[in-house]
């Protein structure tokens, strides 16, 4: 099975072309804008790079078709909520948004399925333990501009709304890179619920429950248990060994957390605990 993963050198998608390549059965290219991605990953990671894929050009999404004759299509490009392009129009438009609906479009020309991932941010966070039924009601430009580029629609294409963390290759944007980056007091929030996975859990749902079903279209939650920011700080201090101190705070209150009834039914998928879900984030790296 060819396997192509667009954006193999970001958070998500260094953990998707490690964990895929993993089966040997599968053929595994991994597409970056940068030259070099090669050396970010493990020497025995079975898959090849390729480097200045740009999402933006017709001709690099046509070329990627053309000379790599997918049979399966994973994005993991788009910008984070993190960064300041993430409310410009002009970026977060092309990428979150129209991105994926070109990708899929392609993917059915080709004879390709396409796999994206979407974000819990398209929901505001006043209510939490939202279903693939309830309406996005996310007023900023990113929320909305990665509910516009949910493929829900199309029978070869399937979009996993979720969130995530993990190891950032070569930035600390994420909540573990900022946690392991701090040296004093931080703040843990216990009325901040999250629901994601990390992002080798991710790529394993993905590669083990997503994949050898290729009837599963359309939009699906992918979740775990929800967790408030602040415990989920002491498990990352307790297995990274990092003795800082956390600050309960209780003044923000949001929870984006999703409701994956639908998504484990269909697969069987029971999500680990958070502690196994941590160390084996760490042991992952």
């Amino acid at each position: 099975m060819k396997i192509v993963v667009l954006g193999a050198t970001g958070m998500l998608g260094n953990a998707v072309v490690r964990v895929m390549a993993e089966n040997a059965e599968h053929d595994v290219v991994g597409l970056s804008r940068s030259p070099g991605a090669a050396r970010f990953f493990p020497e025995a990671t079975c898959a090849t790079f390729a480097a200045g894929f740009d999402a933006e050009s017709d001709q690099s999404l046509l070329r990627l078709f053309d000379c790599h004759r997918p049979d399966i299509v994973i994005n993991c490009v788009g910008l984070v909520k993190q960064l300041a392009s993430a409310d410009q129009v002009l970026d977060a438009v092309p990428i979150n948004a129209l991105l994926p609906h070109r990708l899929a479009q392609l993917s059915r020309l080709s004879g390709a399925r396409f796999v994206h991932i979407s974000t819990d941010c398209v929901f505001n966070g006043k209510r939490g333990n939202y279903a693939e039924h309830d309406q996005p009601d996310a007023l900023d430009l990113y929320g909305t501009s990665k509910r516009w580029g949910e493929v829900v629609d199309q029978e070869d294409a399937i979009t996993l709304r979720t969130s995530i963390i993990g190891h950032e290759l070569t930035t600390a944007h994420s909540l573990l890179g900022w946690f392991l980056a701090q040296a004093g007091p931080v703040r843990g929030f216990s009325r901040a619920i999250f629901s994601g996975l990390p992002t080798a859990e991710l790529a394993r749902v993905i590669r083990d429950f997503v994949l050898p079903r290729p009837d599963l279209h359309g939009l699906y939650h992918v979740s775990a248990e929800p967790i408030d920011k602040l415990t989920l700080l002491k498990l990352f201090a307790a297995e990274y060994g990092h003795a800082v101190e956390i600050v309960p705070d209780d003044k923000l209150v949001i929870d984006r957390s999703l409701d994956s009834t639908r998504f484990r039914e269909a697969t069987g998928y029971a999500p680990p605990g958070w502690p196994d879900l941590v160390t084996a984030m760490r042991r992952f790296g």
